[in-house]
């Protein structure tokens, strides 16, 4: 029976435009809000549950990034999005998971969304949307739930290591946004090494009677990979031609770093989709080449025994006037001819190489 699918879609169907409507499952995850608010010298970290709270960084010196987990807290986020002044539309998008990664330029901000891509504890790819809105002073990220990839980043702002510290909101965006595009190689790697594997224990013919199914779980994985990086290449690239003064031409070369590695990675994943197909062909060449032994067995075998039936077929008859029936020795020559027969034609199939 076929697994029934989840269509995030039914959940907007007809609302009006800009109706914020969370479409993603995880409906009792907690609200959880991390502050990092710094400068070059000071650096301030602070977790809460209540939005109001984040509305003192607007508009403050210091660059500050908020970071919302928990997007079913819809009236949360829309008390958010009305101190910053967002867009209803963007309101819609942050909390709509199925979207795809954009980029929407607004007058005073950006609105980016993208897919972070991790493996989970079963060895499963996991794509979760994140959006993100540059202001002037601040970086405002809106995740589903906990647990992401920035981590790193987060050590970066608390030791004041790197320029993260010395650099203004842009070049915050770009080092989050890089954050997931490394995890994109992580995903590379590892799919790189599933198809290596693969291909070897196919070619070694040890591979398993589900390996169909694996080629094809794995071929979905690439597609999950491809949908999350292909449509990104073109955010980045956006920002790259924006004159927008939200980001400054310094920061632009790090997007251009981004855009590259973005390349490499669509590059590997076609490389990937091919080497996938080929598995398969290499696959179904190997099961052939099983029921061609097989058949070649068989019809060597068959081949033997065909004159060895015959003769015994003749002289099983039942006629009484065989000549060879009252000879004495008819029994032992009649299993030398069968022997010599045998013998014969395994003689002729090595010479023809056929076993």
């Amino acid at each position: 029976m076929a697994k029934a699918r989840k269509h995030n879609y039914k959940k907007k169907a007809g609302q009006v435009p800009g109706t914020a409507i969370y479409t993603g499952s995880k409906s009792s995850e907690k609200l959880f809000i991390e502050v990092f608010d710094y400068n070059e010298t000071q650096f301030t970290e602070k977790h809460l549950t209540d939005v109001s709270e984040t509305f003192q960084f607007k508009g403050s010196d210091s660059i500050t990034w908020v970071n919302l987990n928990g997007l079913n807290h819809v009236k949360e986020i829309e008390k958010l999005s009305k101190h910053f002044n967002f867009h209803p539309l963007v309101l819609e998008d942050i909390v709509n998971i199925s979207q795809r990664p954009k980029i929407d330029e607004y007058e005073d901000y950006f609105f980016v969304v993208l897919k972070m891509l991790y493996y989970d504890k079963d060895e499963k790819i996991i794509s979760e949307q994140v959006s993100f809105i540059l202001g002037k002073n601040h970086v405002l990220s809106f995740q589903e739930s906990e647990g992401d990839v920035f981590d790193a980043v987060r050590e970066r702002i608390r030791t004041a290591k790197g320029r993260v510290r010395t650099m203004e909101s842009d070049y915050l965006l770009y080092v989050l946004i890089d954050a997931v595009v490394d995890y994109y190689f992580n995903i590379i790697e590892i799919l790189g090494d599933k198809i290596e594997d693969f291909e070897t224990d196919i070619f070694n013919g040890n591979a398993t009677d589900d390996v169909s199914q694996n080629i094809q779980n794995l071929k979905r994985e690439i597609l999950k990979v491809r949908r999350a990086i292909f449509p990104l290449r073109e955010v980045i690239n956006r920002i790259e031609k924006s004159d927008n003064a939200l980001i400054s031409k310094q920061t632009l070369n790090y997007y251009r770093d981004v855009y590259d590695h973005l390349i490499q990675v669509s590059e590997n994943i076609d490389i990937y989709r091919e080497m996938i197909w080929s598995l398969m062909d290499m696959y179904m060449t190997t099961i052939s080449n099983k029921m061609n032994e097989v058949m070649k067995v068989l019809t060597i075998m068959a081949s033997i025994f065909i004159p060895l039936t015959f003769i015994a077929g003749i002289y099983g008859m039942n006629f009484d006037y065989i000549p060879e029936l009252h000879y004495q020795h008819s029994y032992f020559i009649l299993w030398g001819v069968m022997i010599v027969i045998f013998i014969g034609m395994l003689i002729y199939f090595k010479k023809k190489k056929w076993l």
